[in-house]
């Protein structure tokens, strides 16, 4: 499974690229806004950085209006992504993008099984699944994500499917299980993945054990 930072924090997204274990990285207007920066110098930046996919959100409603605002966004870097909104005029643009004028899509805002199923039927890059607002409203976003995962099998669909907004480690061992192609993590989540009280205990015993050594 791969792993995308959700943030725009420049420092947060450099300390995590250092690990060799960040794929890229996925934004969206609050994101950018938390940062004070301008949105192309930020964007411009993270693509500096990771060399996977960075996905910025182009906000506009109707299908022409996306699409103007896509193409404007993906000349920013080259491995830039653009998010598309869960709407009919949303999915219209998706195949203009991607086939017509070679910029990768990132549908989200997707919380249910069809809206998934739309949104790889119309050949989107991405197809993200925003797991946190599900959990909040006591929808098991577990379930979902396992279903948009056979959806893709049945019907050879080429769309990965993004856990998006994982906010816990329980999160990520589901994401696992089912087979997801790709969980964004915030910065915070990210490094707990490496904690554990029984390696903390361990190497301590250990770093004890080794001054009685003798040298």
């Amino acid at each position: 499974m791969k792993i995308f930072l959700d943030t725009g924090d420049v420092e947060a997204i450099k300390k995590a690229q250092d690990t060799g274990l960040v794929d890229g990285v996925t934004t969206n207007p609050t994101h950018i806004a938390k940062t004070g920066g301008k949105f192309k110098d930020v964007v411009k930046e993270i693509c500096s950085i990771v060399p996977g996919p960075v996905s910025a959100e182009a906000v506009a409603e109707g299908t022409d209006e996306l699409i103007t605002a896509a193409e404007d966004i993906a000349a920013i870097a080259p491995n830039v992504v653009i998010k598309i909104p869960m709407t009919p005029e949303g999915l219209k643009a998706v195949p203009v993008l991607e086939q017509q004028k070679n910029i990768k899509t990132n549908v989200t805002m997707i919380f249910s099984s069809t809206q998934a199923f739309l949104a790889m039927k119309a050949g989107a890059s991405f197809v993200s699944i925003v797991l946190s607002r599900l959990d909040a409203i006591a929808n098991e976003s577990y379930i979902l994500v396992e279903d948009a995962a056979v959806i893709k099998a049945n019907y050879g669909f080429a769309s990965e499917i993004i856990a998006g907004s994982v906010k816990t480690q329980n999160q990520v061992l589901n994401c696992l299980r089912t087979g997801i192609d790709i969980a964004t993590v915030n910065p915070q989540l990210f490094w707990q993945l490496y904690k554990h009280p029984l390696t903390d205990s361990g190497l301590a015993q250990f770093a004890q054990d080794w001054e009685n050594v003798p040298k």
